[in-house]
């Protein structure tokens, strides 16, 4: 039941990226992007020489780097989420909980005020997005209880600190020039997405998605309790940083390309739990594929719905801030 289940969304996926590469202002035709892989695979002519390499250029350089990107980006924010829900046993956490997210924004808005060299932007998004996540372990161990809900706690204070910063830099950078580029950027856009950034993040945000996928059956014996965890042989502090360093990994690489791409962490592994059920082993392949087919379709409709784009990421927040709604409606329930 369980396979199938994966195997219909890999497919699902699959599809849609085919179906992705031929939409955009620029209409490609199947049968033009059909006889263009007949040329690159099998080697036949059935395109004009120009119109080959303008139809090559559309597809394989401006649309499958942001594809890629989408899908990736998706697959992380979604195993980021599942991973955190299920570490700190809640279906309602976000990876945005230890304030990687609010860091690694303050981050890009710094070096954008500092510098304009993109490399620096991308470099100082990854760098203060583990710091805030390091400042809420620290203040976990400040008051030497470590649990969940220090942790928890840590996270709010660093979320909270980052963001007055964040408000701080965006108060005093040019507003001619650097505010609506900041402003901008928070709204998350892939617009901006190339064969170069795809190259550089693909390895990274795959390693990190599965290293999450494997710990998913510690993850389900940390969700009986840490007592229980540590007499079945678990060592739950080393899964617990494995976790929140990886889930860190991924989710400030998707800042560093997107900007703030919000709430796809929160309801797609809820959906996934959903059908699924709360098998961690099970749920977080599932909530990658989801994941990585729902941003897919969002940046679709971010494109296309009107002559001009839309940030992706208000598309996103506009679809899961009412799901949230219903969500809360169940929450009390439980989920195991």
């Amino acid at each position: 039941m369980k396979k199938p289940v994966h195997f219909l969304l890999a497919s699902l996926l699959v599809v849609a990226a085919l179906f992705s590469l031929t939409l955009g202002q620029y209409h490609v035709p199947i049968k033009d992007f059909l006889a263009l892989a007949g040329w690159r695979i099998f080697g036949l002519e059935q395109l004009h020489q120009e119109k080959a390499a303008l139809v090559k250029n559309i597809l394989f350089n401006i649309r499958l780097p942001r594809i890629i990107a989408a899908m990736l980006i998706g697959a992380s924010l979604s195993v980021s989420g599942g991973a955190f829900q299920a570490l700190f046993i809640n279906p309602l956490v976000s990876p945005g909980l230890l304030g990687v997210l609010a860091g690694a924004s303050f981050g890009a808005a710094l070096a954008m005020v500092l510098s304009k060299s993109w490399a620096l932007v991308q470099l100082s998004t990854l760098l203060f997005g583990f710091v805030a996540v390091g400042f809420a372990i620290g203040i976990a161990k400040v008051y030497r209880i470590h649990s969940v809900i220090m942790l928890v706690l840590g996270g709010i204070i660093s979320g909270a600190f980052f963001t007055a910063l964040l408000s701080i830099i965006k108060y005093t950078a040019d507003p001619s020039d650097q505010l609506p580029a900041i402003v901008y950027w928070l709204m998350g856009s892939l617009s901006a997405v190339d064969r170069g950034t795809v190259s550089i993040i693909s390895a990274p945000l795959l390693i990190g998605i599965l290293v999450v996928i494997f710990h998913g059956r510690q993850l389900n014996i940390l969700s009986m309790g840490e007592e229980e965890a540590q007499s079945l042989g678990i060592n739950v502090r080393r899964v617990r940083l494995t976790v929140i360093f990886f889930a860190t990994l991924i989710s400030a690489l998707t800042v560093m390309v997107g900007g703030m791409i919000g709430w796809v962490g929160l309801i797609i592994p809820h959906i996934c739990r959903m059908i699924v059920g709360p098998n961690n082993q099970t749920l977080l392949p599932a909530t990658a594929f989801m994941g990585a087919l729902y941003l897919l379709l969002i940046d679709d409709i971010s494109r296309l719905l009107f002559t001009f784009e839309i940030p992706i990421g208000i598309v996103t927040s506009l679809i899961g801030i009412p799901f949230f709604a219903l969500v809360l409606k169940n929450a009390q329930r439980g989920w195991r």
